[in-house]
């Protein structure tokens, strides 16, 4: 047995100075012959019998002016797990024992170890106090300290958690699980397992779309996005040492590279829950503090539906029905990220899908299987971009394209092109609003007397949050809202609010609905697109036409109890 930190000549001056080895010993020792000529003291003394492990250890203590403690069950404060990173802590021989007024102390096997020390107190940021411990006791309470309280941290959480998820089961299918190395051993033991499945039945039940798992420097966060806004549940408080095996577990379970922790990763699966299949998309960026996964909730049952069941007025809807039954030409939906343009689009396929047409599609990524629909993937890496797939779609005899986004210049000019061709295009691009459509493709390089041939229309969409059942109160708007609803044409007498409540989780607000506009283009349009394709020329002449913007449908709604007028204001331009 070896002790670390011991050298021959301070041995010996240490253990006649402290009186830890009597000085007939010590010269017997010193006398004695070695197992070999190299051996050291301290391994003579402790073949002879004379000293033991913890002996030299209390002497390595006192010749570095440092106490020497012994690691006992219980010793150690349990929420320093977090501070630093386990695996380190193990290869390194150091155990956190407690924290005091920025001041951390630490049991250490090595106190000679100054580059151990140094990367120490720059991984903790803290003042340093150090005690001199066996590496084996500080293996051991290193493996309680997280082991065990990680578990019953964890537990606590499933257990708060669970009950409000109930018995239900979470299977998962259609994933790649290779555990080959021993963080996938962990991350396949049983509260980490239980912890990840308990967070995603949680998310399904509430209705969020999504979850973030998201590494700090001094917690894990997890936060759930519902009604299109992050919620954090104050029961859900993982300790931020298990990060990299939750991390690991949705890698599995998603079919990703768990070596892998300096790329971005994106993978997918799909789980079974109380008999509804469920795809998950998931999205793994490594960030500053660790790890950040972005886990996307796509239930299949929500989107098996045509443009009917998107919750429409009637006016957007038969404009829209009529848009989408057009023989060729292109329609496309704008708005932000996460407004439900996809949905919409879906809707829209579902609508005019039969067997006797050809549907394909070019998504990036292809969220749902679509029946009789021929799906394609971009996938940059082998060249297959929105262009270069819709070029060769366009050799696939088709009758209807969908183009999950225009991006540049040559995607939109291919679109165009094919709807001149005879095919109707659908597709999404990033605008404030519908009649801003036209100008930004002229500025892809489209030209505008091309536009004014191929275009039918254009959607455009936002998501508000609607006001919760549970909790909806109707009062009278005051003289402000009245206002607002007058110099708009709309005639109101009461509006709705949610006081809040335990089913909205105290916001007043369960659920989404839809704000549309839509921007038809006739024959007076197209005149107007091929000489003058500005934004304030078609705004003019849509207003002189009657057009209705995203601002009228949210009063609209507003006036029929659907949302508030907080909501709309949120997210179109309201005429104060």
């Amino acid at each position: 047995m070896t002790v670390i930190g011991l050298e021959h000549g301070q041995l010996e001056k240490t253990l006649r100075d402290s009186g830890l080895v009597s000085e007939k010993d010590l010269d017997a020792a010193l006398e004695a012959e070695g197992a070999n000529k190299n051996e050291r003291l301290a391994d003579k003394l402790i073949r002879m019998g004379i000293a033991d492990e913890e002996l030299l250890l209390r002497a390595v203590a006192i010749q570095n002016d440092l106490p020497f403690i012994k690691i006992i069950a219980g010793l150690g404060d349990p929420s320093l797990s977090d501070v630093l990173d386990k695996d380190w802590a193990k290869g390194h021989g150091v155990l956190p024992l407690y924290r005091v007024h920025g001041e951390l102390t630490c049991a250490i096997a090595d106190p000679t170890d100054l580059f151990t020390i140094d990367a120490l107190r720059r991984l903790t940021g803290l003042k340093l106090r150090l005690a001199v411990a066996s590496p084996s006791e500080i293996e051991a309470g290193l493996s309680k300290t997280n082991d065990s309280m990680h578990s019953l941290l964890v537990d606590d959480i499933i257990r708060e958690v669970g009950d409000q998820v109930g018995e239900e089961e979470l299977e998962v299918v259609d994933s790649s699980i290779d555990e080959i190395d021993a963080l996938a051993e962990k991350a396949g033991t049983s509260p980490v397992v239980r912890f990840v499945n308990v967070i995603i039945l949680k998310a399904i039940r509430d209705g969020a779309s999504d979850i973030h798992i998201e590494p700090d420097e001094t917690v894990l966060r997890v936060r759930f996005r519902i009604d299109g806004v992050l919620r954090q549940d104050e029961n859900i408080n993982p300790p931020l040492g298990l990060a990299p095996a939750i991390v690991s577990r949705i890698k599995i379970m998603s079919g990703l590279d768990i070596a892998e922790r300096r790329a971005p990763q994106d993978g997918r699966m799909r789980v079974n829950s109380a008999g509804r299949a469920i795809d998950l998309r998931v999205s793994v960026l490594p960030a500053y503090t660790g790890e950040k996964v972005v886990i996307r909730i796509l239930d299949r049952d929500s989107m098996m539906g045509d443009l009917s069941a998107l919750g429409l007025s009637p006016r957007i809807l038969e404009g829209l029905d009529a848009q989408v039954r057009q023989p060729n030409g292109v329609m496309l939906v704008t708005g932000p990220t996460g407004s439900g343009k996809t949905t919409t689009l879906y809707a829209a396929l579902a609508t005019i899908n039969s067997v006797d047409r050809n549907i394909c599609t070019v998504e990036d990524p292809t969220e749902y299987s679509l029946p009789l629909i021929n799906q394609v993937q971009v996938n940059p890496r082998a060249n297959l971009t929105f262009s270069s797939a819709l070029r060769s779609l366009l050799r696939q005899d088709p009758d209807v394209i969908m183009v999950g986004e225009i991006r540049d210049g040559e995607t939109a000019k291919i679109a165009i092109e094919a709807a001149l061709t005879g095919h109707l295009v659908f597709s999404t691009l990033h605008t404030n609003d519908a009649v801003a459509a036209i100008p930004r493709l002229v500025n892809m390089g489209v030209e505008s007397y091309l536009l004014a041939a191929a275009m039918n229309g254009v959607l455009a969409q936002r998501l508000v949050r609607r006001v919760c059942l549970q909790c909806k109160n109707i009062e009278a708007p005051t003289a402000d809202e009245r206002g607002i609803f007058e110099r708009n044409e709309i005639e109101v007498e009461m509006i709705a609010k949610g006081a809040g409540c335990k089913a909205c989780g105290g916001t007043g607000y369960s659920g989404r609905v839809g704000l549309h506009e839509m921007f038809s283009i006739d024959d007076e349009m197209r005149d107007v697109i091929t000489v003058d394709a500005s934004l304030s020329s078609l705004r003019q002449k849509a207003k002189d036409k009657g057009h209705k913007n995203l601002a009228f449908d949210g009063l609209l709604k507003v006036a029929q109890g659907m949302t508030t007028l907080d909501e709309v204001v949120r997210v179109a331009e309201i005429k104060r």
